[in-house]
């Protein structure tokens, strides 16, 4: 008999535009479903949520997990006092009712009911950060059966950063293939990304402060745009008002897209990666200090789609390549080879970008490990 699996999921009813986070859970519920698993979906109803709100946010997620094959699996879990009695609630399931599942898999942090389960396994997708957390600034989690990471250095002699006294095992971040086939490219498309630039995230760790947003990330790169003709754009969240930013990437020769007039929507989001000729992106400055060797789920969109990607080296890797269908960047100089390079051999470099997706981050081959460990 297939298990329940039950994914514990965080800001899907909070951040509804946010389409990027809803396709990390996405991902994971279609490798389960794929599986043969019956998924459920677990949100948390908290106390910064409006009331009057919360029916329309639900009908929103509803929508789109419908629209996925996946009806009847949202689970509500109320921090609150529900509010007016709404026809919306009847088609979701209990707490109680996700609570009977063989496993509980965990990629919101820090829930409070995880011992309810039968079975618990927590994900890291803030490898190197999720660690100092804990360990500098004291963020609890609860107890799980297992633990998993997407940073390959997490736990590893040399890392840069503890572990916290937990054994981590590393699973790659998924993408189901058949939600995000090979697409064309048209001729004006550009290498783009998708991120926001709306706040500063300050860190401090082992006497060192530092901005730890994207745009921190960015703004080394600024200059790129004048150093290659390959068209880069920005689908970028600036936050409102923010014509400093807008004017300074237009003036740099960036193409710049508000994130939410174009990724609003889980389809959205994925035609905007299918009709980009890659990806360029830089990351959030701790991932190149702690060396933690990370890939975005953004990017193994990317490169299930048959887009190349040229992202920023993140550490050392066991399978990550620095040349061929993925391309890992230390610098300016290097970032404009890598764009050079990909468009030199462009097709090559397609057929090479999915080959890489199907090997390491299909779903269905990456949760059935998961699984095996976690249910063992």
């Amino acid at each position: 008999m297939s298990p329940t699996i039950c994914i514990a999921t965080n800001g899907t009813l909070r951040w509804p535009k946010v389409a990027g986070l809803l396709w990390v859970f996405l991902n994971w519920a279609l490798g389960l479903r794929a599986l043969g698993c019956r998924v459920l979906w677990l949100e948390r109803i908290t106390a910064d949520l409006h009331a009057d709100e919360i029916p329309e946010l639900i009908v929103n997620l509803i929508s789109y997990l419908k629209a996925y094959g996946l009806e009847n699996c949202l689970a509500l879990s109320w921090e609150t006092e529900p509010p007016i009695s709404s026809d919306v609630f009847d088609g979701c399931l209990t707490f109680e009712e996700a609570r009977e599942a063989d496993l509980l898999l965990n990629l919101a942090y820090d829930i409070p009911f995880v011992g309810l389960f039968r079975r618990s396994a927590f994900v890291d997708i803030d490898p190197g950060l999720t660690q100092i957390w804990i360990d500098v600034y004291g963020m609890k989690i609860s107890r799980h059966d297992t633990y998993f990471t997407i940073g390959e250095t997490v736990g590893e002699p040399g890392a840069l950063f503890p572990d916290c006294g937990i054994q981590w095992h590393y699973t790659p971040p998924p993408v189901h293939l058949r939600a995000w086939p090979q697409s064309a490219v048209a001729s004006t498309a550009a290498f783009t990304t998708i991120t926001n630039w709306w706040s500063s995230e300050w860190m401090e760790y082992q006497g060192e402060t530092y901005d730890n947003g994207k745009r921190a990330g960015f703004l080394p790169f600024l200059d790129l745009p004048r150093r290659t003709n390959k068209p880069l754009e920005l689908a970028v969240c600036l936050g409102e008002d923010n014509t400093h930013d807008r004017s300074m990437l237009h003036k740099h020769g960036w193409r710049v897209q508000e994130a939410w007039d174009v990724t609003s929507t889980p389809w959205d989001y994925q035609r905007y990666i299918k009709d980009s000729l890659g990806e360029f992106s830089c990351v959030k400055p701790s991932c190149v200090r702690l060396q933690n060797a990370w890939i975005s789920d953004r990017t193994i969109c990317y490169l299930a789609c048959g887009k190349p990607a040229v992202v920023q080296h993140t550490g050392p890797s066991r399978f990550l390549p620095d040349r061929g269908g993925l391309f890992r960047f230390r610098d300016v100089d290097e970032a404009v080879e890598c764009l050079d390079a990909v468009a030199i051999d462009y097709e090559r470099q397609r057929r090479l970008a999915r080959d890489l997706a199907e090997e390491h981050f299909d779903a269905r081959t990456v949760i059935s490990r998961v699984l095996e460990k976690a249910l063992d």
